[in-house]
């Protein structure tokens, strides 16, 4: 018996999704290997210097000899995610789940990439935004306003009441502002599609038993724009509060997923109240279907808000389509789906940023309120 397209079309993706996954398993499990090599290849060009220029940085190699302990500390966190795997039960398939090591899917190992490691290493800066003392700065522009209009729009139900709004927070990341909103009374589901970040959030979300129980090295894999290797070395402390300090009453829940495959359908339509959508909406290979979406699953009344820029992921990207507007073009068609802007203005801000780093790229992020 033949199968039904449908389902050949199903299994063939949860196939795809399972090998992605354990490609970004082998990408943590590899991370020590991959960054003592790019250490080890800093050590033969000094060694290629002459004698003289040797001579001009003694403490050189004691650098990359200290970078190679900070990367062995790192690698003992990145060990700790990995074994936190077990985080796709709402309605994941467990074929997903299997914990893999550097021994294990060898044919794997020869597809990981730079690209690769570079999502894993931007994933580690990415808990200095979310859950430290020195990511506050960065984590406040954005998320401050967020939640000041969220407080503002209902301000007139009480505390007690809060738990009743629901609020969506697709592209989620490491989970700190769903964790903001929650903590502020809202009931607050988050959405995410990386599988880095989704095995990140899962251990900084469920696995902590004490604020900064872990230290990484966020900034030893580029030796460009440091203004020291003092600064460079700098331990980050994470998290910088309990994540399960959240009020009794509050539904807080991450879902795992394409945003448009999860909330698409009509199973969602017209349940939410409210959807936040910080650093997102440019992730949209359709950004008017993302549009469309968010109008659609929205109560009546319901609110949008939204901070951040128009970095459309998917251009330029072979084999991908992409739908690139300008931000006039997006406000135009905000209106055209139905939604009324309340507020609008520009916020700017760094992302992920080295906050004593020589480099920073400052966006001006579009910030707006809208209510269906």
């Amino acid at each position: 018996m033949f199968d039904n397209p449908d389902n050949v079309e199903e299994r063939l993706h949860v196939e795809e999704e399972a090998k992605h996954f354990r490609k970004v398993l082998q990408t943590f499990s590899l991370y020590k290997t991959s960054a003592l090599m790019a250490n080890n290849r800093r050590r033969k060009d000094y060694h290629a210097l002459t004698e003289r220029h040797k001579n001009l940085i003694p403490n050189y190699l004691n650098h990359l000899n200290t970078i190679d302990r900070a990367i062995g500390k790192n690698y003992a966190v990145v060990k700790q995610i990995m074994t936190n795997g077990q985080m796709f039960s709402d309605g994941k398939d467990s074929s997903l789940l299997h914990t893999h090591t550097s021994e294990q899917d060898e044919n794997t190992q020869d597809e990981i990439t730079e690209y690769d490691f570079d999502k894993l290493r931007s994933t580690i800066k990415q808990f200095v935004r979310d859950w430290s003392i020195e990511g506050k700065p960065e984590r406040d522009v954005t998320y401050q306003p967020v939640l000041q209009e969220l407080l503002e729009y209902y301000k007139e139900v009480p505390l007690s009441e809060r738990a009743k709004i629901n609020v969506l927070t697709p592209g989620a990341g490491l989970g700190r502002l769903a964790f903001d909103i929650a903590k502020s009374g809202f009931s607050c589901q988050g959405n995410e599609f990386s599988f880095y970040m989704l095995l990140a959030s899962h251990f900084i979300l469920n696995r902590i038993e004490r604020i900064h129980q872990y230290e990484i090295y966020p900034f030893i894999h580029s030796f460009s724009n440091i203004p020291s290797f003092e600064e460079q070395l700098k331990p980050i402390s994470i998290p910088d509060v309990l994540p399960s300090e959240i009020p009794q009453g509050i539904d807080f829940s991450m879902v795992a997923g394409d945003f448009v495959e999860i909330y698409g359908d009509d199973s969602h339509k017209g349940t939410w109240n409210c959807v936040i959508t910080c650093f997102f909406i440019d992730t949209a290979k359709n950004i008017m279907e993302y549009i469309e979406i968010i109008y659609n699953i929205l109560k009546p009344g319901g609110l949008w808000i939204n901070i951040g820029p128009l970095l459309y992921h998917y251009e330029n990207m072979p084999g991908e389509m992409s739908i690139e507007l300008s931000l006039e073009e997006v406000k135009n068609l905000v209106r055209k789906i139905g939604f009324v802007i309340k507020k609008e203005k520009t916020i700017q801000t760094t992302y992920t940023a080295n906050p004593n780093g020589m480099l920073k790229y400052v966006y001006d992020c579009a910030f707006w309120t809208c209510v269906k």
